[in-house]
């Protein structure tokens, strides 16, 4: 049992036995729907199509933190499901505002890919051996603190663009290195870029990051119809309940994707752990605070409730020690 995938030319009518799927236009974010929209032919017998729209974050060449951060790459997407133009929405979980939306839920998280940084820099060096003065692009203001908390020597350039206008920098001598998320390379068989990867425990990721959320209208999720079918066959119970935990760090801080704050969550032998760091933006400070939750069960109902509750429990902390004093936050969007 295997249904089609194909790209939609122009508006996608609704049709008996397709689903259409709605994504941004970028060769990422095109290449992670693809793979999902395959899993969901494979699993289901279900013809997929994809729907491209268009976003203010694709086309602005202002940097994440001026377009206003979270939110940025979901409203347009958020917009055209709310009017029936597509039936879910595939979105890199980083970039997913924590408010809920009025009438849509997340209804699947996938199985998550390498939640790790990399460093893709000129002549195969590693972050240590960059030399010193080396210039060093990212749009991320977390990225941008980590690299100056561990290496206040490089000149750390705020950059946009996608992962080739960004890569072509390095090559092009522009820039000595770019970091780039491994997902997201690895989704565009880029990984023969990288020249070095950042632990978790060195560089926290934006929570979320390597993870992808499909969001459909409130009540398809449920039931026995082909969405909730999709959703029940590409859904992972560990990975969506390591990124509420991520996620609850963000929620509980009212903090944006555009705010330098990094968590990372696991689990393993029935521990649900979670570490969040928040950043002074100039990297001379960080907050971090640390709690594990023991699930009842690996049932998705208990680890989720257990992610929220360790969530709470880490922001807790980090506002005890002062997080909300040491950064710009910002907001949820």
């Amino acid at each position: 049992m295997s249904g089609s995938v194909r790209r939609a030319e122009g508006p996608a009518e609704r049709r008996d036995g397709v689903l259409r799927v709605g994504t941004r236009g970028s060769a990422l974010a095109v290449a992670q729907t693809t793979a999902v929209a395959e899993a969901i032919a494979r699993a289901t017998g279900l013809d997929v199509e994809l729907v491209t729209i268009t976003t203010h974050g694709d086309t602005s060449r202002e940097s994440l933190s001026e377009l206003g951060g979270t939110g940025v790459f979901a409203t347009a997407l958020r917009e055209a499901l709310l009017a029936d133009e597509c039936d879910l929405l595939v979105h890199s979980l980083k970039d997913l505002p924590t408010a809920a939306a009025p009438g849509l839920v997340i209804g699947a998280v996938p199985k998550r890919a390498d939640a790790r940084d990399t460093l893709c820099a000129r002549d195969g060096l590693t972050f240590e051996s960059l030399p010193e003065g080396a210039r060093v692009g990212t749009g991320s203001p977390r990225r941008i603190a980590q690299l100056k908390s561990a290496r206040p020597d490089l000149e750390v350039v705020d950059i946009r663009g996608n992962v080739d206008t960004r890569l072509g920098r390095v090559a092009e001598g522009d820039l000595d290195a770019v970091v780039l998320a491994a997902a997201g390379l690895g989704r565009l068989g880029r990984l023969d870029a990288v020249t070095d990867y950042f632990a978790l425990s060195q560089m926290p990721t934006a929570p979320g990051q390597g993870a992808l959320a499909l969001e459909v209208r409130a009540g398809d999720e449920k039931g026995r119809g082909p969405i909730a079918r999709a959703l029940h066959a590409v859904d992972h119970v560990t990975t969506h309940a390591v990124v509420t935990a991520e996620r609850a760090v963000l929620a509980g801080l009212q903090a944006g994707c555009a705010a330098p704050i990094g968590a990372t969550a696991l689990v393993d032998d029935g521990l649900l752990f979670l570490t969040a760091s928040v950043y002074r933006p100039d990297g001379s400070e960080r907050i971090t605070a640390s709690h594990a939750a023991t699930p009842e069960s690996l049932s998705a109902g208990h680890l989720d409730e257990a992610a929220r509750d360790v969530g709470e429990r880490v922001v807790s902390e980090l506002l005890g020690a002062g997080a909300a004093g040491l950064a710009p936050l910002g907001s949820t969007r």
